[in-house]
């Protein structure tokens, strides 16, 4: 019993080890990131835009679109969501595939803004502190505008502005339903569910969008399926 209680404390050691050695090369790597252009430089590059779309400028639709596929507890955790990472670990796990990742919108900005597309450890671990630093100096509402205007749309279009215009010529706050459910399912893969590229994905993945609305209760059943 002794052997073993040895045994777990030098575990639990090792492990705190380990886990401190990672959080150090995590931060080391967000803070490499910075050295060239600092996290408020950044996020300023983007806001001074011409065609930059604060939160209060976007369409409800395609606000609830966009939380309901991407991040439908968004408002309730903070820079992660533990139970988000889990969820998707377990389905990755059962369904044999890596195909489902945990990364809240926080973490997407932090990607889009901070680091490249690369999908590396490195990456993931300075994401993490990235989003922490974003959550620290910035609302919510903030945080989601600068996804969506830091976010790839396909067909050359890199920001909500430029897809709503682009695809439908009209103002991100004038999209209907069926236009925003189309755009907030794009970025996940803009080479396959671009709606010039590739029309059946497209409308596939939009689908999925709003079947994830009603199931998160922004919409009804029968509002989805009314979308064609």
């Amino acid at each position: 019993m002794k052997l073993f209680k040895k045994i777990l404390i030098i575990l639990l050691i090792l492990f705190a080890i380990g886990l401190s050695l990672v959080f150090m090369i995590g931060f080391g790597y967000y803070s490499n990131s910075l050295k060239e252009k600092s996290l408020v430089e950044r996020i300023e590059e983007i806001t001074t835009k011409e065609d930059y779309t604060p939160f209060d400028q976007l369409s409800k639709n395609y606000v609830n679109a966009v939380i309901a596929v991407e991040d439908h507890r968004y408002y309730e955790h903070g820079a992660i969501d533990p139970i988000g990472i889990a969820r998707a670990f377990y389905t990755n796990i059962r369904d044999g595939q890596f195909d489902e990742g945990g990364s809240t919108i926080t973490q997407q900005v932090a990607k889009n803004v901070v680091f490249n597309q690369d999908k590396t450890l490195l990456r993931k671990l300075g994401e993490i502190f990235a989003a922490y630093d974003l959550e620290k100096n910035y609302s919510k509402d903030e945080i989601f505008a600068f996804y969506v205007n830091s976010s790839y749309f396909g067909d050359g279009y890199y920001s909500i502005y430029e897809a709503s215009q682009g695809y439908y010529k009209k103002d991100p706050k004038d999209l209907n339903l069926s236009e925003a459910t189309m755009l907030a399912g794009v970025p996940n893969a803009p080479s396959v569910y671009a709606p010039t590229v590739n029309p059946d994905l497209a409308k596939k993945r939009q689908k999925h969008v709003l079947n994830k609305m009603a199931e998160y209760g922004y919409i009804t059943q029968e509002e989805a399926n009314s979308i064609n």
